[in-house]
Order: C-alpha cells, then sequence, then structure tokens
C-alpha cells in the first residue's frame, strides 16, 4: 500500500427508506448484522489503512450516530435542513477532510475478501485519474439486481453500461464539486464530467459483497460474514 495517508468520509446521511420497519426508529448505519452496527463494519476497513481523519455526513436521526461515532474518533457534521446527497454531502465536509483526494464509502455494504481501500490505494495513480472505484462483478454482488453499472476496459477507464455493480467505495478528487451549483446534488454530476475527460477509472473486486439495503440484506450479510468463500 503507498505510505501516503487518505481522509475517509462515510455516506451516513440518508433515511433507508428500503429497510422498512429496522429504519422506522434507527438510522440505517446503526442496523444491527451480526451483532454489530453497519457503520463498524465499514470503520474496520478505514482503520485498516490508517486514515488520517474519519468523518461522517449526518440527517435522518444524526444523535444516535453522534453519542455512537464520537467515543470512536469519528468527526461529524449534520446536514440540516435538507439532505445534500452524496455530492453536496462531500462537498459540506471538505474542511473537515483536508486538501486532497479522499476516500469515501457507503455504509449499507458487507465486503467478503480483501479490503476495498487497500486494493485502490495500490492501484491508486493521480497523474491520470481523477477517481478510482471499485466494481462488483454481478455474480458476486449479492442482494444486487441488474448487469451493472460501468464497464471497465482494458485500461481500466469506466464508460456507463453493464460490467460491474458500484460498490459504494472509491478515491476522489475533489476540485471539480466547485463547479457544481446545486446545492444538493448526485457524485453522478462529477462522475460525467471525468467520463467525458477519460479520467474516471475502476478495479473489479476480486471478493463478495453484499448490499444491506432492506431486510433481506440483513440475513444474506451475515451468512457471507459466516461463510469461507
Amino acid at each position: 500500500m503507498r505510505s501516503m495517508s487518505f481522509s475517509v468520509m462515510l455516506f451516513a446521511a440518508g433515511f433507508g427508506t428500503r429497510m422498512k420497519h429496522l429504519t422506522a426508529h434507527t438510522p440505517k448505519p446503526m442496523v444491527l448484522v451480526s451483532g454489530r452496527p453497519l457503520i463498524d463494519h465499514a470503520l474496520d476497513l478505514a482503520r485498516d489503512i490508517a486514515p488520517q481523519v474519519v468523518v461522517a455526513n449526518l440527517h435522518y436521526r444524526p444523535d444516535t450516530l453522534i453519542d455512537h461515532l464520537t467515543p470512536l474518533g469519528v468527526k461529524t457534521m449534520v446536514e440540516t435542513p435538507e439532505i445534500l446527497e452524496t455530492g453536496g454531502g462531500l462537498r459540506n465536509v471538505l474542511p473537515l477532510l483536508g486538501n486532497g483526494p479522499v476516500i469515501t464509502m457507503n455504509t449499507d455494504a458487507i465486503w467478503r475478501g480483501p479490503n476495498p481501500l487497500r486494493l485502490l490505494l495500490d492501484a491508486w495513480k493521480p497523474a491520470h485519474m481523477d477517481a478510482l472505484l471499485m466494481g462488483i462483478p454481478p455474480a458476486n454482488a449479492l442482494e444486487h439486481e441488474g448487469d451493472g453499472d460501468f464497464t471497465i476496459a482494458a485500461d481500466g477507464r469506466l464508460t456507463r453500461g453493464a460490467g460491474v455493480v458500484y460498490g459504494g467505495v472509491q478515491i476522489i478528487k475533489t476540485d471539480l464539486l466547485a463547479d457544481i451549483a446545486q446545492k444538493a446534488f448526485s457524485l453522478n454530476l462529477v462522475w460525467d464530467q471525468m467520463l467525458a475527460k477519460g479520467t474516471l477509472h475502476g478495479l473489479s473486486y476480486p471478493g463478495h459483497w453484499c448490499d444491506v439495503g432492506h431486510p433481506d440484506g440483513v440475513k444474506t450479510a451475515e451468512r457471507l460474514i459466516a461463510s469461507d468463500v
């Protein structure tokens, strides 16, 4: 792994509506998987790379997450009055993340295999990459339907289309965030600019990944954690 240390942002502001009853009184990142909050599984991966700082954006039932994350050394920022989506949320926490590229992580997935953050760091080439996304072959993407979000070319460049499922983990330069006029916006707007420049790259994950966005995903993720795959 490269010696450079990156800051990590955890996306933890969503409402978790697909989780139904599980998020009626609990933010999705605090839903238990194998006896631990989902966000703690993401934190394990982040701590393994010794980040400069870990930051989480919050919106739905933020006090529960603040009480859990603050003793763990995670900095938090509450989005209010409205949720800012992925792009707006990342731009909002930049003062806490510092300069340079950052790693962003969704907190509603379980990984089984090598640490995806380490794989991204090993493959990161900032001279010609503006972002490096981790993709999952559909056959290894549990509780996810569809043929994928991106196609990875031989040189690692991405185009939109069937190929790999975006696993919610990436290294991304943050410069282009300043060019978006909207306050709340998706990172897809930034990715589109990178796609046009040919600077959006991807890796294919060699292990398994489970989307824990709905109740059935919890059971599948627990089986994955307990498995030998």
